[in-house]
């Protein structure tokens, strides 16, 4: 790992503490909504319009969840392949907004339909309600696949941060039940360990804007209490088993509390025989996929994340 930020990221932290921008901890969960789509929203530059762009209300047996779906122009007569999406936030902010021009990306250079997601969160929402809104999204989605013109043999399952974590649970809870069958998974920077037990969240937990503070006061929000955190709903990596679960490409960031449990979800998917491909980004701290208009490497990852998704769903 190198010792130095990236250039471009060191100078976007440096002129938000020049501005004197407070924690997201510092501000309600309500604010900090508003504060995160904005901040998103900054950073997203110039985003794919190649793309036909529509919002709906799914109803499932325990909520009314919003989607929006991204189709590449000129496909409506073609039966695609497909990502479910799961936006960050830390379970208690983060919107399709907030993840607009993510999801544009992928959707634009995976060419596939991107299938985003906008789960019930804390802290009105207590897990599990944002596991059990991604699961029964995943099989809304895989069971309305005509409706879509998606090819429901070929579905990917995703998410950066807490939408990691959920694409993460989702694909133990569809092994469990026989279903939804996903291709492959991308986990971007995934939380994957409540306990906030591995080094990173010492050696990077101050100083990069996501902070050991502010991953506590996310998890404060989402779980009901301590033994939430040995849950594997919560906590993927204390599964008792992680073998027969759908390939993963697992990204992490060199700068970023969670990228020791992220590695470390690798090294167990590895282990249990999943074919596992993983990829830490030097010089990033968490967060920086969403920041294509700032930082040249974002335009990277994504582009990367888009490679693996099109290539494991071609076919």
């Amino acid at each position: 790992m190198t010792n130095e930020l990236d250039p471009q990221l060191a100078a976007l932290l440096q002129a938000a503490d020049d501005a004197g921008i407070p924690p997201i901890h510092s501000f309600s969960y309500v604010d900090a909504r508003d504060f995160y789509v904005s901040t998103a929203k900054k950073l997203a530059g110039e985003t794919p319009d190649n793309l036909d762009v529509s919002d709906q209300l799914i109803s499932t047996s325990l909520a009314d969840i919003p989607i929006r779906t991204y189709r590449p122009e000129d496909t409506h007569d073609q039966l695609m392949p497909a990502l479910i999406y799961f936006h960050g936030g830390g379970w208690c902010i983060g919107d399709l907004d907030s993840h607009d021009h993510v999801c544009r990306w992928l959707a634009s250079h995976s060419e596939c339909v991107v299938i985003s997601v906008d789960y019930r969160m804390g802290p009105e929402h207590k897990f599990p309600a944002a596991v059990e809104d991604a699961f029964e999204s995943a099989n809304w989605i895989s069971s309305h696949s005509d409706e879509f013109k998606i090819d429901g043999n070929r579905i990917a399952i995703g998410g950066d941060s807490a939408g990691g974590n959920l694409s993460a649970v989702v694909t133990l809870l569809a092994r469990e039940q026989g279903g939804p069958h996903f291709r492959c998974q991308l986990l971007i920077y995934p939380a994957t360990d409540m306990l906030m037990r591995f080094p990173s969240h010492a050696i990077c937990g101050d100083g990069y804007r996501l902070t050991r503070t502010s991953i506590a006061w996310f998890i404060s929000g989402y779980l009901r209490n301590g033994e939430d955190m040995y849950d594997k709903r919560a906590s993927p990596l204390m599964a008792e088993s992680h073998a027969e679960l759908p390939p993963a490409f697992i990204m992490t960031a060199a700068f970023d509390p969670l990228k020791d449990e992220g590695e470390a979800y690798a090294a167990k998917l590895t282990e249990s025989g999943v074919e596992v491909k993983y990829h830490c980004y030097e010089g990033m701290v968490h967060g920086f996929i969403a920041m294509p208009g700032a930082v040249d490497m974002a335009k990277t990852a994504l582009l990367d994340a888009a490679s693996y998704i099109k290539q494991q769903l071609s076919g």
